[in-house]
C-alpha cells in the first residue's frame, strides 16, 4: 500500500494527568528518556509510511517545536489544528482536504507494542475493507470497559462496536490503532453528538460504516498498550519499557549522580543531578532535576518542577502526593503543590506546514 499515510491525534489537553499537562501535552511525556510520539512515529515507519499527519491543539506549539518536519526522525510531517476539541471523529474529520487515500490513525497518548501492523494493511487488501480496528485479547475486564469492544460474525467481519461496554461478552479490547478508507468521511459527517459527553464518537461513525454495509475487520496485532491516563501511568509506562530493554536502570547524558547512591529500576533524565548517597528504586528523574533530598526514592516521580509519590495515588483526579519539589528542601515532607493550569499558546493557521 504505497499511498498510506499516517495520521496521529495529539489535540487533547489530558486534564487528567494534572500537573504534568501544565508542561507537557501528553505526546511528549518521556518513556525510557524518548517523547512518546517517537515511538508512535518508528511504529508507522515499520508498515512504510513517510507522510505523517499530526492533528494539534492544546500546546500544539510544543509538539511543533520538538519535531519539526519530521526530517530528523525520517518522515515528512504536516500540521493540522484542531481549534475545538470535539472528539476523535470531528478530529478525523479535519483530516479530508489533506488525506486523499487510505491512512492509518493512532491515538497519540498511549504506548503500544505491535510486532505485526502490517497484518491490518494485508486484511484491508484481501477482505477490500473500509477499515480494520487494531485490537487485543484483554484478559481484565475493567480494562474493556474503559474502551471500546467489537463483535464479530463467523466470517471474521466486525457487526457491531460498543464504546465502553458495560457488560463484556468478548475479550476484544479497541487500541486506539484504526485502518481507514475514505469512506470514513463521509461516516463522520453523519455522526451525531453523543448526549453523554456532547462529542462526536469515533466509534459510532465506525458503526455507521457497518450500518451501511461496509466491510469492517478488527486484527488483534497489539501485545501491549498503555495510556497515559493518570500521572502514575507515565511512571508504569516507563518502568514497563525499561523491562522490555531488559535492563535495571536508564541513564540519560550530562548527569552528575553521587558515587554512592543507587539506581535500582529506574529511569534518569539529562542533566539530572543526585547530590547524596541515596538509593532510587522504581522511580522516573525527568530532565533536569536536581535530586538534593538525603532520603531514599522509591516509586517517585521527580520533576524541576514538582514530585509526585505513585504510592498514594489511588487513581482519582484529585492532585495528592503532588508535593513541591523545593531544592533546597532535604526531605519528602513538602506542601501540596498548586499550579495554575493556563498557559499561553501560539495561535496556528488550520495548516501548519514547516
Amino acid at each position: 500500500m504505497d499511498n498510506l499515510v499516517g495520521v496521529i491525534l495529539v489535540a487533547g489537553k489530558g486534564s487528567r494527568i494534572f500537573p504534568f499537562s501544565t508542561i507537557y501535552p501528553k505526546p511528549l511525556l518521556p518513556v525510557c528518556n524518548v517523547p512518546l510520539l517517537h515511538y508512535q512515529i518508528a511504529l508507522m515507519k515499520s508498515v512504510g509510511i513517510s507522510r505523517i499527519c499530526i492533528v494539534i491543539g492544546y500546546m500544539g506549539y510544543k509538539v511543533v517545536s520538538a519535531l519539526g518536519d519530521g526530517r530528523d526522525l525520517g518522515v515528512s510531517i504536516t500540521y493540522i489544528e484542531q481549534e475545538e476539541r470535539l472528539g476523535i471523529a470531528h478530529a478525523v474529520g479535519k483530516l479530508e482536504r489533506y488525506v486523499t487515500g487510505p491512512f492509518l490513525l493512532i491515538l497519540g497518548d498511549i504506548y503500544f507494542v505491535s510486532k505485526d501492523l502490517g497484518a491490518m494493511v494485508s486484511s484491508m487488501l484481501e477482505n477490500r475493507s473500509s477499515a480494520v480496528l487494531a485490537v487485543k485479547h484483554e484478559h481484565d475486564p475493567e480494562l474493556i470497559k474503559r474502551n471500546f469492544t467489537v463483535v464479530r460474525n463467523k466470517t471474521g467481519r466486525v457487526v457491531k462496536v460498543i464504546e465502553k461496554p458495560r457488560t463484556i461478552d468478548t475479550n476484544l479490547k479497541g487500541c486506539g490503532i484504526y485502518l481507514f478508507e475514505q469512506s470514513i468521511f463521509d461516516a463522520v459527517r453523519r455522526t451525531p453528538r453523543t448526549a453523554m459527553r456532547d462529542e462526536y464518537e469515533l466509534t459510532d461513525a465506525i458503526q455507521i460504516l457497518i450500518e451501511n454495509g461496509h466491510d469492517i475487520r478488527a486484527e488483534a496485532v497489539v501485545e501491549e498498550d498503555i495510556n497515559l491516563t493518570y500521572p502514575e501511568d507515565i511512571l508504569k509506562v516507563n518502568l514497563f519499557g525499561l523491562k522490555l530493554r531488559g535492563a535495571d536502570r536508564l541513564v540519560g547524558e550530562n548527569v552528575s549522580i553521587h558515587p554512592k547512591a543507587k539506581i535500582i529500576h529506574s529511569i534518569i533524565g539529562d542533566n539530572v543531578t543526585v547530590e547524596h548517597p541515596i538509593t532510587i528504586r522504581n522511580s522516573l528523574i525527568m530532565n533536569g532535576t536536581n535530586v538534593l533530598t538525603g532520603k531514599d526514592v522509591d516509586s517517585f516521580i521527580l520533576t524541576p518542577q514538582f514530585q509526585l509519590d505513585c504510592h498514594k495515588r489511588d487513581g482519582s483526579n484529585e492532585a495528592t502526593g503532588f508535593r513541591r519539589h523545593d531544592p533546597h528542601v532535604q526531605n519528602h515532607t513538602l506542601p501540596i503543590i498548586q499550579i495554575d493550569e493556563t498557559e499561553t499558546e501560539s495561535h496556528f493557521r488550520n495548516e501548519v506546514r514547516i
